[in-house]
């Protein structure tokens, strides 16, 4: 079903291209601008399709992430930590709601949903104990 949903978001994209003003992004005209010895055929390039930021995981999204998190360096100074917290399958909220013969594997919303919970867990435990002090932000 996921992979229907971004099909047809997808799609979207590309037959609205002129609604999102992709003609304006510089980078095709760059290409064709680019032809100095004359060998390129503007045929051969294809088609630009541009991904907005609205779209998770597109290039200008990641950009807009990468701003929002230097505009937080930049209001509260540089990060004193950097935590990795991952999940594992075998964690007892997974096991136990799994139904007989199912893996954790086959159950992505199951394992995702109890990560967010721990993940927030941990967030709240470090926050409220301030474990490694005042946390700013």
């Amino acid at each position: 079903m996921y992979a229907k949903v971004e099909s047809e978001r997808l799609r979207f994209l590309r037959l609205n291209q002129a609604k999102l003003r992709s003609e304006e992004y510089i980078h095709l005209r760059d290409a064709v601008a680019g032809n100095i010895d004359g060998n390129l055929n503007p045929n051969d390039i294809g088609n630009a399709f541009i991904l907005p930021s609205s779209y998770i995981g597109s290039p200008r999204n990641m950009q807009e992430y990468i701003q929002d998190a230097m505009t937080y360096v930049r209001h509260y100074g540089r990060p004193d930590l950097f935590i990795t917290f991952t999940c594992n399958p075998n964690w007892e909220e997974i096991q136990t709601s799994l139904l007989p013969g199912q893996q954790a594997i086959h159950r992505h919303d199951l394992t995702a949903r109890v990560f967010k919970q721990k993940l927030k867990s941990l967030i709240d435990f470090i926050v409220k104990y301030s474990i490694f002090g005042i946390t700013r932000c």
